[in-house]
């Protein structure tokens, strides 16, 4: 055996799979195709800002997040909780009065949302802190989109549409808010125990953490090697007729080579998962996203109180969120950095001009004190898979770890749901189901 374990892909889970099982006296090799491990939590430089691809968060109450990394030592900087609801003309704070008393007459006056939702929200925050961990996406009972379970909870229409579109948008990428419930709940709970964040140096620390667990384990991560094809011992699905190995499995890679472990854990993107294992329960269908990021000259004042801005009047953009404001590592020379983010498969084909005009427009109508005629494009982010489309019901359909032929197990946010606690949290589960076969 070249290895006890193989692990393809070196996103999230790839990692937390590979750190584990060294760390519990495993050989792991970590087989990623790009130069780089982080999958699609990946930061670059560009003109000297740091840009993660697309608008990215850490929620810090996510229990996997305080299990898998240092929290500490990725020196977060938190947004302050809620949001400023804007149209043109008008920017309202909605924020929690319970984790940020000094916003409480803000939020209190507030005009774009009917009081009674707001006791509502403190009601449905408490019904939510009374849940389990584990019955959020347990699968059982009924499941409903999220814009029928706040209707139920007798929301208001402007509440919904005010807030909870494009806030929610931000979240799921779907402001119609198909998504499922289970989504909502379970991140509407997080925000209310702790923050949203983003750490210092970018969210491409959060990977180079764990990829440095996981070389002091001992874990050997070779970049550039792309997988083709698994192949299962005995009575496997994918055994190759001669050659493979009696027990385990081989991993043939695109240049020709092979290597041979006893589990193979496959932590690639849902398509390339699905090729790899022939799992059909791995959700095929995916969620776009641009982010396109933005400076404003040096020195430039612009300030919201560490809060995104959420468009209540028009879906482009969604929302615009004061980056280096909150993280002001993110922009060099005192340059305010924005991230403006589109929502649908049409945002995809649009040109860079018309977006930067979209968001220029937008902010000169929430803020007509100031100009953005200055307003710069620095990159734009197309992201045709994001996330996995998630409608209700879909969590108890995902595939388990262990639903792959022969030892070979998935890690990834499919198995769980699209996050990066899902993430975190699959990369354990595997890990787990891995060892049953070393």
């Amino acid at each position: 055996m070249d290895a006890d374990a193989i692990v393809v892909g070196g996103g999230l889970s790839g990692l937390v799979s590979a750190a584990r099982l060294a760390e519990a006296g495993t050989d792991v090799t970590l087989l990623e195709r790009r130069p780089t491990v982080g999958g699609r939590v990946r930061s670059r430089e560009v003109d000297g800002f740091t840009l993660d691809r697309g608008f990215q968060v850490l929620f810090t109450s996510y229990p996997a997040v305080a299990r898998e990394l240092d929290v500490d030592a990725l020196d977060l900087r938190a947004f302050s909780p809620g949001a400023t609801i804007c149209r043109p003309g008008s920017r309202a704070v909605l924020s929690d009065p319970l984790r940020e008393p000094t916003a409480v007459v803000e939020s209190a006056l507030n005009h774009e949302i009917p009081f009674s939702d707001k006791l509502r929200t403190l009601a449905l925050r408490y019904d939510l802190s009374k849940r389990a961990e584990d019955e959020f996406f347990a699968g059982s009972g009924s499941d409903a989109s999220i814009r029928d379970y706040l209707t139920d909870w007798g929301f208001s229409s402007d509440y919904v549409a005010n807030f909870v579109e494009p806030f929610y948008g931000g979240i799921t990428l779907d402001r119609s808010l198909s998504t499922s419930k289970a989504v909502f709940e379970y991140t509407f709970r997080a925000m209310s125990r702790g923050s949203i964040a983003v750490p210092a140096a970018g969210m491409a620390a959060i990977p180079e953490q764990l990829a440095e667990r996981a070389a002091d384990a001992g874990v050997e991560v070779r970049t550039g090697e792309d997988v083709e094809r698994i192949d299962v011992g005995s009575g496997g699905r994918f055994r190759l007729g001669s050659g493979g190995p009696a027990d385990g499995a081989r991993v043939e890679l695109a240049d020709g080579g092979t290597l041979d472990a006893e589990a193979v854990v496959v932590a690639t993107t849902p398509p390339e998962a699905r090729t790899l294992t022939g799992v059909e329960s791995i959700p095929e269908s995916g969620v776009p996203n641009v982010t396109a990021w933005y400076a404003l000259p040096e020195h430039s004042s612009f300030t919201t109180g560490r809060r995104i801005l959420l468009n209540a009047a028009d879906e482009s953009p969604n929302a615009v969120v004061p980056i280096s404001e909150v993280a002001t590592e993110y922009a060099p020379r005192n340059r305010p950095l924005l991230a403006a983010t589109f929502l649908g498969e049409a945002a995809l084909e649009r040109d860079a001009d018309d977006l930067r005009e979209d968001t220029r427009e937008a902010l000169s109508s929430w803020f007509p004190e100031r100009g953005f005629e200055s307003l710069e494009t620095v990159a734009v982010d197309r992201i045709p898979f994001a996330q996995f489309v998630q409608p209700p019901g879909v969590h108890a359909t995902l595939p388990d770890p262990d639903d792959p032929e022969g030892p070979v197990v998935l890690a990834g946010e499919y198995t769980e749901w699209s996050s990066i606690q899902g993430a975190l949290e699959s990369g354990r589960k595997a890990a787990t189901a891995a060892h049953e076969y070393l």
